[in-house]
């Protein structure tokens, strides 16, 4: 039987860092206000990509889509993110339509909580079903 751990192997992101990539034209962009959320600022799409953990920090293998609940997306002006951060999101490891893993996050879904002009700072980390969490991805920044 594999002895619980309590962190999970810290995982890659895309392009060493995070892969950005905004969107032009038509259609619809920025964030829509269902739920309780306060209406914001309307910024165009900026895609964070990510690489799912394959392992425990046991080295035992991890399959993340039978194995991931979420991946928390941690945003802030500055400074290294803490275990006493709280995430700025929450991403459900699985599309419950697909049932494929998710390993993006559209930032314009956070306009109504950052204010433009200012240059923030990204990391994401993964939570298994156990609970367990990963380390914090090594941090980007981004801006609108």
């Amino acid at each position: 039987m594999r002895k619980p751990v309590t962190r999970l192997l810290a995982f890659l992101l895309v392009a060493a860092s995070v892969a950005f990539s905004a969107c032009g034209g038509g259609g619809e962009s920025g964030t829509s206000n269902s739920g309780n959320n306060p209406p914001g600022p309307t910024y165009p799409s900026k895609i964070l990509t990510w690489s799912a953990p394959s392992a425990y920090t046991d080295n035992t293998n991890l399959n993340p889509v039978a194995e991931l609940a979420n991946f928390e997306i941690y945003v802030k002006e500055s400074g290294s993110f803490t275990d006493s951060d709280s995430p700025m999101a929450l991403v459900s490891a699985i599309d419950p339509v697909t049932l494929q893993l998710v390993t993006s996050f559209d930032l314009a879904k956070l306009g109504p909580y950052i204010a433009s002009g200012v240059q923030y700072r990204v990391s994401v980390r993964a939570v298994a079903l156990t609970g367990a969490r990963s380390d914090f991805s090594s941090a980007a920044t981004f801006s609108f």
